[in-house]
């Protein structure tokens, strides 16, 4: 398991993204805003209760783990030397980052954006079929193949601790939790 020490502490916002539908990919926008126990303003996966479809089908009275949706955009850079064209909103994220190994943080880690959001990392996007009906073969693409370190290269869910805006270019920074390193588990 990687050290906190292992950790970038502070990276920044490349795109934001939200979608009023349940659709794959969101459009970028300039800016979203996070609400406090709900998620991004707008955005169909806001809500204090699971709002993924198939959970949300089985068990509606769940709390929403996944009100943030976040990928390091380097994955877009890897994915393109795999031969697919991905880019930010692609692949349903709200906010895409640069300079942090979001997989490779602990759980309970807190992110903070612009200069009053902070987002509280639940755990790892489990990737699903419909990776593979955006672009046909992606989804093996973004499990691990390695040993060590996480299962999933698709991103981290979260949960808003504290509102307001996020915009591209804003920075992010990095509170790890005091307790010792777990890792985040599959959503």
């Amino acid at each position: 398991m990687p050290q906190k020490q292992d950790l970038s502490l502070q990276g920044k916002v490349v795109a934001v993204a939200a979608d009023r539908g349940h659709h794959f990919s969101k459009p970028t926008q300039d800016r979203i805003i996070l609400v406090e126990g709900q998620g991004v303003e707008g955005d169909a996966h806001a809500g204090p209760f699971v709002r993924h479809r198939y959970l949300a089908r089985r068990r509606p009275r769940l709390p929403n783990l996944r009100q943030v949706h976040l990928i390091p955009a380097e994955l877009f850079a890897t994915l393109h030397k795999a031969g697919f064209e991905v880019g930010a909103g692609d692949l349903g994220e709200n906010i895409s980052t640069a300079g942090l190994a979001l997989e490779r943080m602990p759980l309970g880690t807190l992110l903070e954006f612009g200069p009053t959001a902070v987002v509280e990392l639940t755990g790892l996007r489990t990737p699903c079929v419909l990776i593979d009906r955006f672009r046909a073969g992606l989804k093996r693409h973004v499990l691990s193949s390695a040993e060590t370190g996480p299962a999933f290269k698709s991103g981290v869910l979260g949960v808003v601790r504290a509102g307001g805006p996020v915009a591209a270019g804003d920075i992010a920074r990095v509170c790890l939790p005091s307790s010792s390193f777990r890792p985040l588990p599959a959503l």
